[in-house]
């Protein structure tokens, strides 16, 4: 098949491969292009955003030149390292690689064995002649700098129907009439003159992508009678559905049903699984799978905490800033976090210990119109309740902005999901991943109360904490929630702790 991991291209061809765009993370979703086949790109200029951690980043052209090949397409993705773009550089003279224009995909046996290990430290920028590059201009040093790194691959003879399938995950980009990723057979010197039927137990497969050849498979068709138009004859899904095979009967066409009657709107509707919806996906999979959980609740009494805030929201300290209860709400979890530390823990199952974290990453659940997303105030347990107030209020601005970064959306300790502003009373959030609890704020409502044995009129809430059976009894979880309500229902013994 079409190696894009290869290195014999032209010296004037540069390749840039995925950086590493964070610790941990070995993959991003290619989410599209701002440079196509054919365009002239400068140093430092953005020619793709990619998702990766639900953090849309924005990818500088490392070198200038002239774009040749494009190596995948949006919705793919992509592994660290693995080939994205090759560029002529600017003033080389043409080669044959700049006749290229159609965009390929890196998958197969090479691509497989990038994504299935973490390539070694190494830069972002491959070159043909074997040296390396830093990727100039970029932002952040955490994400396209000396941490990018090149894949180790090695040559394959191995058969291209072995090659991974792209998966298509954007319905707007690559739909059912999309060209099938172009595949040759190994070591193919061009396309075959004449097919010969599969004998004896030597005998070579016809070269066909994955999906053609089950499509064949399920028609009952056989791939050495179908013409090929992929590169080297192999055989596409196109190929496989237009087919009239030489030496046995067309399948039979379906009957002919009213476009009416098939309309996907009329009775369902469906959306391709990718970005953040996937991440969030896999995240709460391994967060069910891997973490026994347990809830628990307490109803508070907080009318002295909505007096106070009334208050302070009329003073110089808050004008301008968003003071809300869950800022109150966040300062009171960092003040009994303090108090009972064995909330603010992780479970390393590599080195089989416990870690006590003391400092506090404060995780706080944002809906987006992209999904759900999860920035942190780093060391949130530093700050009082106004700088909190704003930190608060930037991080869900940004998040729902769509400016979050990797950085913000990483190393979170504990997390706070309010499930209040869209009128529900309480929840039962999964913990993520990482982290050993996760508290939820419900609804703050006007109800009947019991004061000094008399029914009166209060604000009241509740709140639910689910834990880390493992890790935290549900001793530990009960006192820890209930100090949290205590200081709603006192705040003045909160601010004393500020």
């Amino acid at each position: 098949m079409e190696n894009h991991a290869r290195q014999d291209l032209p010296a004037s061809v540069l390749e840039f491969r995925l950086p590493d765009l964070g610790e941990g993370l070995t993959d991003a979703e290619l989410v599209s292009w701002a440079v196509a086949v054919g365009d002239t790109v400068e140093l430092n200029q953005p020619i793709a955003d990619v998702e990766t951690a639900k953090a849309v980043v924005s990818l500088p052209s490392p070198f200038a030149g002239r774009v040749i090949e494009l190596l995948a397409r949006p919705g793919d993705t992509v592994a660290v390292g693995a080939p994205l773009i090759r560029v002529q550089a600017a003033g080389a003279d043409d080669t044959s690689e700049t006749g290229r224009t159609s965009v390929l995909v890196g998958y197969g046996p090479e691509a497989e064995a990038t994504s299935r290990r973490r390539p070694p430290v190494g830069s972002g920028v491959s070159r043909p002649d074997g040296g390396e590059g830093k990727v100039p201009g970029a932002s952040r040093s955490d994400t396209l700098g000396d941490r990018a790194a090149e894949p180790q691959v090695s040559r394959s003879d191995t058969t291209a129907d072995q090659a991974a399938e792209p998966k298509v995950s954007r319905s707007d980009t690559v739909g059912d009439q999309a060209a099938e990723p172009k595949v040759s057979r190994s070591g193919a010197a061009g396309g075959p003159t004449e097919h010969q039927p599969e004998t004896g137990l030597g005998a070579a497969r016809a070269a066909a992508t994955p999906a053609a050849r089950k499509l064949a498979r399920e028609l009952g068709l056989d791939l050495w009678f179908i013409a090929g138009s992929g590169p080297g004859g192999a055989v596409t899904v196109e190929d496989v559905r237009g087919a009239v095979p030489v030496s046995q009967p067309r399948p039979a066409e379906p009957a002919t049903v009213p476009a009416e009657a098939v309309r996907p709107s009329a009775r369902e509707e469906r959306a391709p699984i990718g970005g953040i919806r996937k991440r969030t996906a896999a995240a709460m999979l391994t967060s069910a799978r891997t973490i026994p959980q347990a809830s628990t609740f307490v109803t508070a009494d907080c009318t002295a905490s909505m007096e106070l805030l009334d208050h302070l929201r009329g003073t110089k300290s808050f004008a301008g800033l968003p003071l809300t209860p869950l800022a109150l709400v966040a300062k009171a979890t960092l003040i009994a976090l303090a108090d009972f530390p064995g909330m603010n823990v992780y479970w390393d199952e590599t080195a089989q210990e416990i870690v006590t974290k003391h400092y506090v990453n404060l995780g706080i659940a944002v809906a987006t119109e992209r999904g759900l997303l999860v920035p942190n105030i780093k060391d949130a347990q530093t700050l009082n309740l106004r700088d909190l107030t704003r930190e608060i209020g930037w991080l869900a601005d940004t998040a729902r902005a769509g400016d979050a970064t990797p950085a913000d959306l990483r190393g979170g300790t504990f997390t706070i999901t309010n499930v209040g502003v869209f009128g529900v009373d309480a929840g039962v959030p999964l913990v993520n991943p990482g982290e050993a609890a996760i508290l939820c704020l419900g609804s703050i409502g006007r109800r009947p109360w019991v004061v000094r044995d008399e029914i009166a009129i209060r604000w009241v809430t509740t709140l639910g904490v689910s834990f880390d059976h493992r890790m935290i009894d549900g001793e530990l979880a009960a006192r820890f929630l209930a100090a949290v309500g205590g200081f709603l229902e006192d705040p003045l013994t909160l601010l004393s702790r500020a």
